[in-house]
């Protein structure tokens, strides 16, 4: 399959951050870019939905599970402004899938390599628990958005949400079982990688270490060939 065009992915972000299909997510993406936390008081906050980001040509694509409250949904780009951004892009970049280890706002220079990060949901949900209709409203997006990036070989999944929602496109029945590095093939020849979300109840924890979240990317670009 080709890549995407730069233009079919934009055309896609632009209906993603006018969405209002999900009046709870709305109302709570809203209320939290109003209120703000103290220590971003005197930023302006997203408070939308938060559109993938990365190359169009990407061979790795990475499925979180939704913004952050005062992570992307202030800053306006995934997984930016929060500790599990700071795992993600760390890694992406000890991996070569990144010119910079961290990410701290859309304007801070960050660019993927053969890498895209997007989101199973697009506006941060309470408690960072969408419900059962709101994760199928959003998943269209998700469908469309790895439609368009044709050449990906190998799609990342953080965390069970991000798997089981992947799982459910691709039409794996019966599901197969989450494990961090459990892969899967898919019957379009990718393959579903899997990783425990660098979360902070995981990293905290010690439940997913560095050096286990680099194997995930080692294991891509053993998979890619590159």
């Amino acid at each position: 399959m080709p890549s995407a065009s730069n233009s079919a992915l934009v055309a896609l972000a632009q209906r993603i951050e006018g969405c209002r299909a999900c009046p709870r997510l709305v109302t709570w993406r809203e209320e939290v870019a109003a209120t703000k936390r103290a220590s971003f008081a005197g930023e302006q906050y997203w408070g939308r939905p938060v559109p993938g980001f990365g190359d169009p040509g990407a061979r790795l694509v990475v499925v979180g599970l939704a913004p952050a409250a005062h992570g992307a949904n202030r800053t306006g780009r995934v997984f930016t402004g929060d500790r599990s951004g700071d795992w993600l892009y760390g890694a992406l970049f000890r991996a070569g899938y990144a010119n910079q280890p961290n990410s701290r706002s859309r304007d801070d220079g960050l660019e993927l390599r053969d890498a895209y990060v997007t989101a199973a949901v697009r506006c941060a949900p309470p408690a960072n628990k969408p419900t059962v209709d709101e994760r199928d409203t959003c998943v269209p997006f998700l469908a469309e958005e790895l439609g368009l990036l044709g050449d990906a070989a190998v799609i990342v999944v953080l965390g069970q949400f991000a798997f089981g929602v992947v799982a459910a496109l691709e039409g794996l029945r019966p599901r197969p079982r989450f494990a961090h590095l459990a892969e899967h093939p898919l019957a379009d020849g990718r393959v579903l990688l899997c990783s425990y979300h660098p979360s902070q109840q995981n990293t905290f924890t010690g439940t997913l270490t560095e050096a286990m979240f680099d194997a995930v990317f080692a294991r891509s670009r053993a998979i890619t060939g590159a």
